[in-house]
């Protein structure tokens, strides 16, 4: 396992308000574990000369007294964030060369606060995967073990905080985008309520789920970074001006935590992610939790639901990159039609294309009433069931994904089917809108083990700090 310099942001600022470090040093350290760990692919790009700059004014700041909540840290951030007067492509040819002209809302608050941004992370193209090796600049490397992929499509958000490349990271959640990774790398993940976090400058996937998110080592800078991102956006009309609470660890609060039966027995569950979920099962009763067991009826409908209303909302938001007026041009076009055709194929990759396709699929005339239509009303029941289970319990719990990380270019790279079964778990909380955490639990011959409590809508304080209470059972907290 990789071995953290600093655990969290409340430690680097100690250490800077004791004059043991400064931004200038940290920046050195950050950059020169950049370069270190290159091979593992995880940034596309490394702000070297900004960073250093931008340390110097940062320490200038805390000198005076007018630093902001975020002095210290370090933040990598998804290859589809909006940084502006930086490149952004999705992980993608068909915007490889494309600059934005704006920020991200989220990443601009938390610049604000004067967050150090180090680099763009490796990703799915255009978020589309579950193990970072659909990128068109090439699959991320889980560094615990280079052999194995790190997860999708926030692969390289989590790997960035994994090897200690930043402090932390931001990615973005479709199905599980963020959650599943975290569980491959050992880190942190949240997804916060659908609305909670604007996405203005989040390059869509699909906007009724797409969600921006942090990716750390510590709750508590996952909790800062949610309370910095949150808020009303008049750029996002799906927004929410919902308040969230400060965050506050209290061990003292016992829950009452329903288990998911179906999770438990299904078929592809791993034995050692079994383990790994009966006994933190055993440990949250031991703590003097309520954990019960609870049937939710709709496992196997989850998966397809999503992917139909996923590749629906993909094929009508990517239809804008035509080599007209988004996306690259291909060099062979010759008429408007050619440039559509040639611009589309040359640019998009595999899985990005079946997607787009799927999409047109289920939307077509023939199609819609019985694939779109039906996925709809299949949500709609996932939604009422998993809010009806909360309303009788503070969480729901199951394993993030359903195996430890696998090999890259392996048997599951192969098979589109069983890739995006890695999402059995973890689509449910993104088809409900719910808040919902990936927190690392165990290790099993040096992978990570992540564990999946999803929570009730704009409740994620009470999903951080149970997440804090869990990681103090093997003394990670």
């Amino acid at each position: 396992m990789v071995t953290k310099k600093y655990a969290s942001l409340a430690q680097i600022q100690l250490l800077i308000s004791q004059e043991k470090t400064s931004c200038s040093e940290l920046a050195e350290y950050y950059l020169s574990q950049n370069k270190k760990n290159k091979h593992l692919n995880a940034m596309l790009q490394v702000f070297d000369d900004e960073v250093l700059s931008q340390a110097a004014l940062i320490d200038q700041k805390i000198k005076a007294g007018t630093a902001g909540k975020l002095a210290g840290m370090f933040l990598a951030i998804k290859d589809n964030i909006c940084y502006k007067g930086h490149r952004v492509s999705a992980s993608s040819k068909i915007l490889e060369n494309y600059e934005s002209t704006y920020t991200a809302t989220a990443l601009n608050r938390l610049l604000d606060e004067d967050v150090i941004v180090i680099g763009r992370c490796n990703c799915d193209e255009f978020a589309m995967g579950a193990s970072n090796e659909n990128s068109a600049f090439g699959p991320v490397k889980n560094a615990a073990d280079e052999t194995k992929v790190p997860g999708g499509s926030s692969g390289g958000s989590a790997v960035a905080v994994q090897a200690d490349l930043c402090l932390a990271a931001l990615g973005s959640d479709t199905g599980g985008s963020i959650r599943q990774p975290a569980s491959f790398t050992g880190t942190i993940g949240l997804k916060p309520t659908y609305g909670r976090i604007s996405r203005s400058g989040l390059l869509a996937y699909a906007s009724s789920f797409d969600q921006i998110g942090p990716i750390t080592s510590s709750v508590g800078d996952a909790a800062l970074l949610l309370e910095i991102m949150a808020g009303k956006d008049e750029l996002d009309a799906t927004s929410s001006s919902n308040k969230l609470a400060t965050f506050s660890v209290d061990r003292s609060k016992k829950y009452k935590i329903a288990y998911s039966k179906e999770a438990l027995e299904s078929g592809g569950l791993e034995l050692s992610v079994k383990s790994a979920y009966l006994e933190l099962i055993k440990n949250l009763e031991h703590d003097g939790h309520d954990v019960v067991e609870q049937s939710f009826p709709f496992l196997e409908q989850m998966v397809p639901c999503y992917y139909v209303m996923t590749t629906a909302e993909a094929s009508s938001n990517l239809s804008r990159y035509s080599g007209m007026l988004y996306g690259a041009r291909s060099e062979q076009a010759e008429d408007i039609e050619s440039t559509f055709k040639k611009s589309r194929s040359e640019g998009f990759g595999k899985e990005v294309k079946r997607r787009i396709m799927t999409g047109t699929f289920v939307l077509s005339a023939d199609f819609y009433e019985a694939y779109y239509s039906k996925a709809q009303r299949v949500r709609r029941l996932i939604q009422q069931e998993s809010n009806k289970i909360l309303e009788n319990f503070d969480f729901f719990l199951c394993p993030t994904a359903p195996s430890t990380a696998f090999d890259i270019d392996g048997e599951k790279s192969k098979d589109p089917i069983q890739m995006y079964l890695a999402d059995i778990f973890t689509v449910q909380a993104s088809l409900a809108g719910l808040p919902a955490i990936s927190v690392p639990t165990s290790i099993y011959k040096g992978l990570s083990i992540g564990m999946h409590l999803m929570g009730r809508s704009f409740e994620e304080n009470d999903l951080l700090n149970v997440a804090n209470t869990i990681l103090t059972y093997d003394g990670k907290a």
